[in-house]
C-alpha cells in the first residue's frame, strides 16, 4: 500500500530560493527522499541515490515533454536530444558527442588552455577586476564561438541567446514570459541556419555534414546547434563564475591547488558538486512508480534537485565543506545515465584550464561585492569582484 507524499508548500521559485537554495534544498532533503510540492504542481527529487537511479531510468522518467516547467517550451525542443529518449535520443546524441570525444578535444586543449593562460595573466595586470564579464563571460563565450563556427551578429548574440535558452524552461513566471521572444530567436536561427552560415572545419559544418551522410533525420542539424549554445554556454559561465567565488571565499583552499596542480581535477568537481549550476530539471512520469513507499502517478512531473543530491550527508561525509581533494567524481551535476551531459569533457578541460591558469598566475586576491540575480534554472554570480589579485 502506498504512502500518501510528504507535501511542502514552497515555491521552488520563489526568487530568495533561486538566489540561495541550499537550506531549503536541506529542508526537502530532511523531509523525504520525494516531497510534492502543491504550489508549483511538482514531486522533486531530493536526494542522491534517488535522483540517480531516475536519471538512469528514462523508460519512467522521460525527457519528451519533460524537462521544462512550462508546456511552450517542451512543444519547442521536440525534436533535441535533451528533450528526446532512447532510440532517438541516441541517434541524435551520437553526433552531438563525436565532435567532443577525448581525441577531438585533445586537438583543441592547447588553444583552450592558451586562451585561457593569456585572459587570466592580463586580468593579473590589472590588479583586480569583475570576475563574471572578464572572466567568467569572456573565456568560454570564445571557445564556444570558434568551436561551432559562429560568426558576426550570431557571435554577438551567444550570450543573450544562452541566458534565455535557459530561463524559459523555468515555469511560466515573469522571468519566463520576457525572455520567450529571445528564446524564440535563437530558435528561429536553428531552424534556418545552413552550413554556409559556420565557418568551415568547425563542429557546426560537421554536423551538417553528418546530417548530409544520413547520420542524423534531415532537419536535426539545426537542433543539436541549438543544444551546444542553449544548453552549453550559460551553464560553463556560471561554473567558471563559481571558481572564483568558491576559491575567494576558502582562501585556504586555493592555496592548496596553488601548491598541489595535481588537485585541479578533484577541485573542479568539487566546484561543481558544491554549487551545481543547474537549479532544477524536469522529468515527466511515463508510468505510476514508487519511491520508498510513494506513488507518483503516471502523468506527473517531476523535478530533479541536483543541489539537494550532491550536498546529501547519506552520500558524502561533511557535504556542506568544500573540499577541493574530496574528488567527488561522482557527483550529480552533469546528470546520470543516457542524458549524462555530452559536453562534460568541454566543460572539464575549460574550468581545468581556468582553474591552472589561477593558480600558475595568481598568488592571492580578495572577493569585494558580489551579486545574485534570481534566474529559473541557471544559478550563478550576476556580479563577483575581485581586489587585491597579487600575481605569482
Amino acid at each position: 500500500m502506498s504512502k500518501a507524499p510528504v507535501t511542502s508548500d514552497i515555491d521552488l521559485f520563489a526568487d530568495d530560493i533561486l538566489v540561495d537554495a541550499y537550506p531549503t534544498f536541506k529542508a526537502l532533503r530532511d523531509q523525504a527522499a520525494v516531497v510534492y510540492l502543491p504550489i508549483n504542481n511538482l514531486y522533486v527529487l531530493t536526494r542522491y541515490d534517488v535522483i540517480r537511479a531516475a536519471l538512469g531510468d528514462p523508460a519512467t522518467f522521460s525527457s519528451v515533454k519533460g524537462i521544462g516547467f512550462n508546456p511552450a517550451v517542451n512543444d519547442a525542443l521536440q525534436g533535441t536530444s535533451l528533450a528526446s529518449d532512447p532510440p532517438i535520443h541516441t541517434q541524435l546524441r551520437a553526433t552531438l558527442a563525436a565532435n567532443l570525444t577525448p581525441r577531438k578535444l585533445r586537438a583543441i586543449e592547447e588553444q583552450i588552455v592558451g586562451k585561457a593562460e593569456a585572459l587570466v595573466r592580463k586580468l593579473v595586470q590589472g590588479g583586480g577586476f569583475e570576475a563574471m564579464d572578464a572572466l567568467a563571460r569572456a573565456f568560454p563565450l570564445e571557445i564556444v564561438a570558434d568551436l561551432i563556427g559562429f560568426t558576426g551578429d550570431v557571435k554577438k548574440n551567444m550570450l543573450r541567446w544562452g541566458q534565455a535558452a535557459m530561463e524559459v524552461i523555468g515555469p511560466m513566471n515573469q522571468r519566463t514570459i520576457e525572455n520567450f521572444p529571445i528564446a524564440g530567436e535563437l530558435y528561429g536561427w536553428c531552424s534556418q541556419v545552413t552550413a554556409n552560415d559556420l565557418v568551415p572545419g568547425s563542429i557546426g559544418r560537421g554536423i551538417f555534414e553528418a546530417m548530409d551522410r544520413g547520420e542524423i533525420p534531415p532537419g536535426s542539424a539545426g537542433h543539436i546547434i541549438h543544444q551546444y549554445l542553449g544548453a552549453g554556454v550559460d551553464t560553463t559561465i556560471a561554473s567558471i563564475g563559481n571558481v572564483v567565488a568558491l576559491f575567494g571565499r576558502h582562501p585556504e583552499q586555493f592555496e592548496r591547488v596553488r601548491q598541489d596542480p595535481s588537485l585541479v581535477p578533484s577541485a573542479f568537481s568539487e566546484v561543481l558538486r558544491y554549487y551545481p549550476v543547474v537549479h532544477a530539471w524536469g522529468r515527466r512520469v511515463t508510468r505510476d512508480v514508487e519511491i520508498e513507499g510513494v506513488l507518483i502517478p503516471e502523468g506527473s512531473q517531476a523535478a530533479v534537485l541536483f543541489g539537494a543530491g550532491n550536498r546529501d550527508e547519506r552520500h558524502y561525509a561533511n557535504p556542506d565543506v568544500f573540499d577541493v581533494a574530496r574528488n567527488p567524481a561522482d557527483h550529480l551535476m552533469f546528470g546520470y545515465g543516457p542524458h549524462s551531459c555530452a559536453g562534460q569533457g568541454l566543460a572539464r578541460m575549460e574550468g581545468h584550464a581556468v582553474i591552472t591558469a589561477l593558480a600558475r598566475h595568481v598568488r592571492s586576491f580578495r572577493l569585494g561585492d558580489w551579486a545574485k540575480k534570481p534566474t529559473n534554472v541557471t544559478q550563478a554570480f550576476d556580479k563577483l569582484m575581485v581586489h587585491d589579485v597579487v600575481g605569482a
